[in-house]
């Protein structure tokens, strides 16, 4: 058996599974610190299904913890932006365009040294070994305790990022270090971003992980933690450690992950309604489809790994004004809604008021809301189903039909049918497809590298890059029997010279289980 947990804005969801099997499930308010609701929810599975705390196989945890902290630029850690380039890219610095608040947060520690390479792996200038140390001198005075290296073209080659770590923790043994290539794509800027979270977050990661664990030990649970990543797949303590970034945006993850096993469909648009948003994304071939263009994190334009997913601000607890051109949320009354909504007695009328006015939902006390006109509460209903199949429709790419599956506590306020869709899925167990999207993820592996050189063998190549991701999936803790390839993309650059080609390749495989922490 495995236990899954999504911590939303909401509401906190697990589930007790054998495979795929759900034994229990529950839904609560999630708590202002997150972790006291994670307890709670471990010990209510207990209550309705009791187990073996030794029977548990893994733990496997969505939050959202760390996009809050940058979205509210609290507890980053003081973060040194390093890049290397020098005589090049000077013109935009790091941390260019960035919110103020989160510059000052991170302190505002920008550094431009000599090094990178071209495209074709070149060397534009040599790593300035003593220009480094002199950097270090700095950070050490200011009391700096992480950095982000970034380099031109590292994915490429990443000699001087991974020589440039060394040097600065010969000379600061416990500075905390991300580099690049180890976590953005080609873009230097975008990357450069990501790179520089990642390592402001790096403090946050083991004070996060450390509360879950011992969350854990509370429960009596000795199974080994995972928390789950935006690509639908699962990462142990230690990768965390070093790229809490992965966990951007894996409520959604989860969720259509989640609804692909409920449904049974390898190919749908999932539709998640949570407490506070909509968040309507693409499954192929049973994983999230990806992003392909930059993604904006707190104000910061970044271009690593995330789903393709739209969200707008319709949920359980919107509120709403009615009319003739009734207004929901974006306003939500969030993981309040059981004092404020009517129907519990509250007096802020709710997208959830609306369901149970509608005779879509049984939930608190009906007689609260009797009173609600009942052409306005139809006229709502139907705005609020329009809205989210037009964003729905937008994630099409092509014209074929393709089902749409509704997953969520909130999406008892969508119909059975929707505008443009034939087929409409509300699974079993849908309110807490994202708790199972968790439960029942795999860990895996992924490569994304551009290759050079006039004499490029493209069946070398993707060999080369195939073996790597599988490499990465069982390091990830995956069975060696079980790793598959999902995903190859091919791109010729062919603004560039020397036969440049990116190649992108995931592995999945299941969890090695019967471990321990």
């Amino acid at each position: 058996m495995h236990i899954g947990i999504d911590v939303g804005g909401t509401n906190t969801d697990a589930v007790l599974v054998d495979r795929t099997h759900v034994l229990e499930a529950v839904k609560n308010p999630t708590t202002s610190d997150v972790t006291s609701g994670i307890i709670g929810a471990l010990d209510d599975l207990a209550a309705g299904r009791p187990f073996d705390p030794q029977d548990i196989d893994a733990v496997a945890i969505g939050t959202t913890h760390f996009t809050n902290a940058v979205v509210q630029a609290r507890g980053l850690a003081s973060t040194a932006a390093i890049r290397l380039g020098l005589p090049a890219a000077a013109g935009v610095p790091p941390l260019t365009a960035w919110p103020r608040r989160l510059r000052l947060a991170l302190g505002d520690h920008v550094y431009l040294c000599s090094g990178g390479h071209e495209f074709d792996g070149r060397e534009i200038s040599p790593l300035d070994e003593d220009e480094l140390r002199r950097v270090a001198a700095d950070l050490a005075a200011k009391g700096v305790r992480s950095a982000a290296i970034t380099s031109i073209f590292s994915p490429v080659n990443a000699e001087v990022e991974l020589r440039a770590a060394e040097i600065l923790r010969a000379e600061l043994p416990e500075l905390r270090v991300s580099l690049s290539h180890e976590i953005g794509r080609v873009g230097l800027l975008e990357r450069e971003n990501a790179t520089v979270i990642n390592a402001s977050l790096l403090p946050v990661a083991e004070q996060i992980t450390n509360a879950f664990l011992k969350a854990l030990d509370k429960a009596g649970i000795d199974a080994p933690l995972y928390l789950s990543q935006n690509d639908g797949t699962l990462m142990d303590v230690d990768y965390v450690r070093r790229y809490p970034v992965a966990t951007f945006a894996a409520g959604p993850t989860n969720s259509m992950r989640g609804a692909a096993v409920l449904s049974g469909l390898s190919d749908c648009i999932v539709v998640d309604v949570g407490g506070t948003t909509t968040d309507v994304g693409a499954v192929v071939g049973g994983f999230p489809r990806p992003a392909t263009t930059e993604v904006d994190i707190g104000g910061v334009r970044t271009n690593f790994r995330m789903p393709d997913v739209v969200s707008i601000g319709i949920g359980g607890g919107s509120r709403v004004t009615l009319g003739d051109t009734p207004v929901i949320g974006p306003e939500s009354v969030g993981f309040l809604i059981h004092q404020e909504a009517m129907v519990f007695g509250g007096s802020t009328l709710t997208a959830t008021d609306i369901a149970v006015a509608g005779g879509r939902l049984r939930l608190g006390d009906p007689s609260l809301v009797a009173h609600l006109d009942r052409a306005d509460v139809r006229r709502c209903q139907q705005a609020i189903a329009e809205r989210v199949a037009v964003l729905a429709d937008s994630m099409r790419t092509s014209a074929e039909p393709i089902p749409m599956v509704l997953v969520g506590g909130g999406s008892v306020l969508l119909p059975e049918e929707m505008p443009g869709f034939d087929a409409v899925v509300r699974p079993e167990h849908f309110a807490v497809a994202n708790a199972i999207g968790a439960a029942i993820a795999q860990v895996g592996g992924e490569v994304d590298k551009v290759y050079t050189g006039q004499d490029l063998d493209r069946e070398d190549i993707l060999a080369e890059a195939k073996a790597e991701a599988r490499q990465k999936a069982l390091l990830a803790g995956a069975t060696a029997d079980s790793i598959r390839i999902v995903e190859v993309d091919e791109l010729p650059m062919a603004y560039l010279p020397g036969n440049a080609v990116r190649v992108r390749v995931k592995a999945v495989g299941d969890l090695i289980f019967g471990g321990s922490r």
